[in-house]
């Protein structure tokens, strides 16, 4: 990988990260676009992965201060019940994580058609999503923050956007576009950070000489800086627009990803 692919694969990861269109799938795209291999691409997808967390600390460091002070107040208040439910929201991904890890890997190595049909879904989600009228909610409860972490545990499979299936769940709940986007960004730190903890105890099970076979450090960086920018931007970006209720952009969008997907599937 050079240092232009490393430059657009990364601002392509910061971006989908965030907003509802999937940086799996963009990345398996990419990937087989550029001809890279699968420990190739697992080195850059933990560093890109990395980057885009720290994208959301930095867009969303007052919220996450605001937890982590109420938490040590050691009382029952608002910053301890979202604590909650983000842990709440983490027991679906988790048990997918350990148990069913090998699974979903042999999912991302079984080519671009799974890729297309799960856009498809995001899609179809996001249309759902927009057209609904729910009864809105004040708050998320525990029970909705669980089935929220399902959608985000569903969303492992490449296409099948993180974002954009738990903040159309979430819209569908009937929880308020506020507060949505905010609790999807912030939940999904915790998981990005345990995925990479065990790709990084698969590359150093390979050896890092081999998974950095075709990447140079300079190409890593590159990547690892775009990710984090274009984060920073999409963090920001999506946030306003789940607000403003306008995601059936995003459904057109992937309608067209995953039928290319499907095509690029049988032609490369």
């Amino acid at each position: 990988m050079d240092w232009l692919q490393a430059l657009i694969l990364g601002i392509i990861q910061g971006l989908t990260e965030y907003l509802p269109v999937s940086s799996s799938g963009h990345l398996a795209i990419g990937a087989n676009l550029f001809g890279m291999s699968g420990e190739e691409n697992l080195t850059f997808t933990v560093a890109v992965h990395v980057a885009t967390v720290l994208s959301t600390v930095v867009i969303l460091w007052k919220e996450i201060v605001w937890i982590f002070a109420d938490i040590f107040k050691w009382k029952w208040n608002e910053g301890m019940k979202y604590a909650v439910n983000i842990l709440i929201s983490m027991i679906p991904v988790a048990i997918v994580g350990l148990l069913f890890k090998d699974k979903v890997e042999a999912i991302f190595g079984s080519g671009l058609l799974v890729v297309g049909i799960c856009l498809m879904i995001t899609a179809s989600l996001l249309a759902f999503s927009y057209w609904a009228k729910p009864r809105q909610r004040e708050n998320i409860s525990p029970f909705h923050a669980f089935v929220i972490g399902i959608a985000q545990a569903l969303a492992v499979l490449p296409g099948l956007s993180r974002s954009g299936s738990t903040i159309a769940t979430g819209l569908l709940l009937g929880n308020k576009k506020e507060k949505l986007a905010q609790f999807s960004f912030l939940m999904v730190i915790p998981p990005i950070l345990g995925e990479a903890l065990l790709d990084v105890k698969d590359i150093a099970e390979v050896g890092v000489s081999q998974a950095m076979a075709g990447l140079s450090p300079v190409a890593l960086a590159i990547g690892f800086i775009a990710a984090f920018v274009s984060g920073c931007l999409a963090c920001k970006w999506m946030i306003n627009i789940v607000k403003k209720g306008k995601l059936i952009w995003f459904a057109a969008y992937c309608v067209v990803a995953g039928i290319f997907a499907i095509i690029l599937n049988y032609t490369l």
